[in-house]
């Protein structure tokens, strides 16, 4: 099919398509009343495809969660078919193309965001427990994020002394702002490989290395966690020029984000790489812990996200549908590959990508 229309609505996209609890568990979790309304558009083009190909492309999260409603999404493939397909309950839009097609892939998300606070100090009674197959989940290491060995020595001293998983949880929090730091010149967000990060004494990288380091070691102490991969769509409105756009570009908007479960309060958003990203890119840069920029930031990204930012999932080890390779560690960019295989997202000679994003409502 050269273009198709589907899941126009929550409701449609809610019946097709049964993808993360992430809003399950509210408890104290409160949002700004005002939604906005975004729309983004990626664009893929394989620059020289050898044979047949296959191109992904994460969907945004179509199930509405507290911070985050999907709208619609638009998927069109020049030269091939496109489809959504379930996956570990997400969603991956996959291309096919025959040989000697020229692969372009597109899709039109709309979205509607709103910003998200857990008030940890709010002594109201705790939400819904999780389910036991979401627990589990959200406890279980993965092939670069695993719960034992060195990542479970570290976290078991990191929250030595610590009497609640809140405390616990705010501790991994400050250890990683602490102790971490951002690496310009990691590629793309990183590789999450945190074993490797923590037995090397490597604390540099980006969001997809510092918050899945958040999430093994939460995990690793018994406290349930979970990446959350997405995309920044929008200037941040919370005076943080390095946490959002600065025009309507996004293609290297990526960013992933963590969440913690707390029984007493649900799902909480956390985001130490952000902390250090204000450090190192903030105008004018380069600035100490103690700068009122870094400390605004520090105590607002442990239970609050603003929302100029859209989620696509939470996968880890994504067997992306039809590949005859190895999964990857997770999926936040565009991913391809022929008859030669897996192509290299970040090869301009052979992979081409555009993401737009353009706010359509703005909060009232």
């Amino acid at each position: 099919m050269d273009r198709r229309q589907f899941l126009k609505s929550a409701a449609a996209a809610s019946a097709t398509l049964a993808l993360p609890r992430v809003g399950r568990a509210l408890g104290q979790a409160s949002a700004d009343s005002g939604w906005r309304t975004f729309e983004v558009t990626t664009r893929v083009e394989l620059l020289s495809p050898s044979g047949p190909s296959l191109v992904w492309l994460p969907a945004a999260q179509l199930k509405e969660t507290p911070y985050q409603k999907t709208l619609a999404n638009t998927v069109g493939a020049e030269g091939g078919a496109a489809e959504l397909v379930k996956y570990d309950g997400f969603g991956i839009v996959t291309g096919k193309y025959g040989a000697g097609a020229r692969p372009v892939l597109t899709l039109t998300s709309r979205v509607s965001t709103r910003n998200y606070t857990v008030d940890l100090a709010s002594s109201a009674g705790p939400p819904k427990p999780l389910a036991a197959d979401e627990m589990e989940e959200c406890l279980r290491g993965s092939r670069v994020v695993p719960t034992d060995g060195v990542v479970k020595k570290t976290a078991d001293a990191i929250t030595l002394g610590s009497t609640t998983d809140v405390a616990k949880a705010k501790a991994i929090y400050e250890w990683i702002v602490t102790n971490t730091f951002r690496n310009p010149k990691t590629r793309g967000c990183g590789l999450g490989d945190i074993r490797y990060m923590l037995e090397a004494q490597d604390l540099g990288g980006k969001c997809a290395d510092l918050n899945a380091l958040y999430v093994g070691l939460a995990r690793a102490v018994d406290i349930p966690a979970r990446h959350v991969y997405g995309l920044r769509i929008a200037p941040s409105q919370n005076g943080f020029k390095s946490l959002g756009l600065s025009s309507d570009v996004a293609t290297k908007g990526q960013h992933c984000r963590a969440e913690v479960y707390l029984a007493e309060h649900g799902w909480v958003p956390v985001d130490p790489a952000d902390v250090r990203k204000v450090i190192l890119e903030e105008p004018p840069g380069n600035h100490v812990m103690d700068d009122e920029i870094v400390q605004k930031a520090r105590a607002r990204l442990f239970g609050s996200w603003e929302m100029n930012w859209m989620a696509y999932n939470c996968g880890a080890d994504v067997a992306l549908p039809g590949s005859t390779r190895h999964p990857v560690n997770y999926f936040m960019y565009p991913q391809a590959e022929t008859a030669e295989g897996r192509v290299d997202p970040f090869d301009p000679d052979k992979f081409k990508y555009e993401i737009t994003a353009k706010e359509l409502t703005a909060a009232a």
